[in-house]
């Protein structure tokens, strides 16, 4: 794929899926009011504000990861390698660890009870993605490549250290993808 048109179709699906849950859908559910619960509430509000942009870096660095790699996020224009560099030597789901910290912030920001449990139903429709539609289809794909990675990479909560694939799952695109 194009680099040109994997950032594209990237961009849009990011703004497309991260718009519709991450604000279209608290928006509707009326989950964005800004609310002071407690006293001195304003801290948590601070705290929100810092984990939504904490949690957009694994996301754009992740998806930045996937153009390099010749493809996108998306599952019909996915690279034609698996992607294991980046935040992805730290957790098998940076994507999906960065959505819960920006709705955990969002949360926070806004003192919404109904936001901490809009976050939990999230971890758990994303958990099962996971389980049951991507490890599936990455481990057909990727084989016992991807199972090596599995065994090194928890998927959800990060690795201090970074896991350093083997030469084997380290290759590089060729040269004509950009």
């Amino acid at each position: 794929m194009r680099r040109s048109v994997a950032v594209l179709v990237a961009s849009a699906w990011g703004v497309g899926l991260g718009g519709t849950f991450g604000v279209l859908l608290p928006v509707l559910l009326g989950y964005w009011q800004l609310r002071d619960p407690l006293p001195y509430w304003v801290v948590a509000q601070v705290a929100g504000g810092v984990l939504i942009c904490l949690g957009l870096v694994p996301i754009v660095s992740t998806f930045i990861e996937f153009v390099k790699a010749g493809g996108t996020p998306v599952p019909a224009a996915a690279p034609p390698r698996l992607v294991v560099e980046g935040f992805y030597r730290h957790v098998r789901n940076p994507i999906y660890v960065g959505f819960l910290i920006v709705l955990a912030g969002q949360a926070l920001l806004f003192g919404s009870a109904g936001l901490a449990i809009y976050t939990a139903v999230a971890w758990y429709v994303g958990a099962a993605a996971v389980r049951f539609y991507e490890e599936p289809r990455l481990s057909r794909r990727f084989g016992a490549e991807y199972q090596q990675y599995r065994h090194a990479v928890r998927a959800w909560i990060p690795r201090i250290h970074p896991w350093n694939p083997p030469l084997a799952v380290e290759r590089r695109l060729p040269a004509d993808a950009n």
